[in-house]
């Protein structure tokens, strides 16, 4: 009777010491986090340098007055195209050309006047040598010699100032190209500085664009772009690139570029939205992840990794191009890690985790299901 009381009971101390332990395994396992884990992607990455800009004029002008006068010659309207030097404008060209010959002739006296003042001041001279006119009589012509030079320089002077009021009074463009606005008619009287006409070249044509700061080593003097309008959207248009800022605007963290587009047909025009196209830059092994596996810290973003050995481990990376629901990993990451994406808003470095699948793992429980099992809360 002893004997089977003693059996019974180290059976019931066996019994008890099994439940014991499966209730310690259930806590361990209850201290698992459940976290949804997907491997990293290696892949070949096409990254675009795009960028949005307006077309410019590459040369544009307002033609302005440079004399005071009426206008009595209209050659050219809106929309006219016109070579470098072709006459826009003549304002009262007739009164010039009257200046031009009243200080001419007043030239011809003041010439006449010191051939006269160089004949007195040499007779003079002689007789002042012989003994016989006196050093006050020399002085005088000698003065009136000296004024008569100064009279004959002034002249020549005033006539240049004429010529060149007689060359502005006919407006003529400082470059090839079209007038774009016209803000005078014929019989008006304009004053120096006036606006008279806008003048834009079209050929070529430039298109201004900034791209962002992470691009901006990649642009170049000379590179290749293609530009889209909406007018043509079927039609992509080859430029190069001739302008590049030395410094980003501080606001915006872009970099304003110009890019030269020939427009021998004038169909591109000023004012239109364009879309630039740098071209394609392939990266080999490129590391990808889903973009929900990254995390904003204070120090920067992070990724967890879960081990071999079931246990979070929080890596620093450095992420690159987002496309489509993905993210670059320059830094960080090898190939063959596997990334947290649900699970991981308070995972620690080196807690353990549970892994599970979005729609049921481990049996098919939900990874939701498990959170509210363990009272985990909402993930």
């Amino acid at each position: 009777m002893t004997d089977s009381r003693t059996m019974l009971a180290a059976l019931l101390a066996a019994l008890l010491a099994a439940l014991g332990c499966g209730e310690s395994v259930e806590q361990e396992q209850d201290l698992a986090r459940p976290v949804v884990v997907v491997p990293v992607v290696v892949s070949t990455l096409e990254e675009r340098i795009e960028a949005t800009g307006e077309l410019d004029a590459k040369e544009r002008a307002q033609v302005a007055s440079e004399v005071d006068g009426v206008v009595t010659e209209l050659a050219v309207d809106e929309g006219d195209r016109v070579e470098e030097g072709a006459l826009l404008i003549a304002v009262d060209p007739e009164k010039r050309a009257l200046a031009v010959a009243n200080v001419r002739a007043m030239q011809s006296d003041a010439q006449a006047a010191l051939a006269e003042a160089e004949r007195d001041t040499a007779r003079v001279r002689k007789l002042h040598d012989s003994g016989i006119a006196s050093d006050s009589a020399l002085d005088k012509v000698e003065t009136g010699l000296s004024r008569a030079r100064s009279r004959l320089e002034a002249t020549h002077a005033e006539l240049g100032v004429a010529e060149r009021a007689l060359r502005d009074a006919k407006v003529r463009a400082p470059f090839a190209g079209w007038i774009a606005r016209r803000d005078v008619s014929r019989g008006e009287y304009v004053r120096t500085g006036q606006p008279l006409f806008e003048l834009v070249a079209l050929d070529p044509i430039q298109v201004e664009f900034s791209v962002a700061e992470r691009d901006s080593a990649r642009v170049a003097v000379g590179q290749q772009v293609d530009v889209r309008v909406a007018p043509y959207p079927e039609e992509s248009f080859r430029g190069e690139v001739t302008v590049i800022s030395p410094t980003l605007d501080p606001r915006t963290r872009t970099l304003r570029v110009k890019a030269q587009i020939a427009n021998a047909d004038g169909r591109l025009r000023p004012g239109l939205f364009a879309r630039a196209d740098l071209g394609v830059a392939r990266r080999e092994g490129a590391l990808l992840v889903p973009e929900e596996a990254v995390l904003q810290r204070a120090d920067g973003e992070v990724v967890f990794v879960v081990r071999p050995d079931d246990t979070a481990r929080r890596v620093l990376v450095k992420t690159g191009l987002q496309r489509e629901g993905k993210v670059e990993i320059v830094t960080g990451l090898a190939a063959q890690d596997q990334v947290v994406v649900r699970g991981h808003a308070v995972l620690v470095d080196g807690a353990p985790v549970t892994r599970r699948s979005a729609e049921g793992g481990d049996g098919g429980q939900s990874l939701n299901a498990a959170a509210e099992r363990r009272g985990a809360g909402t993930l």
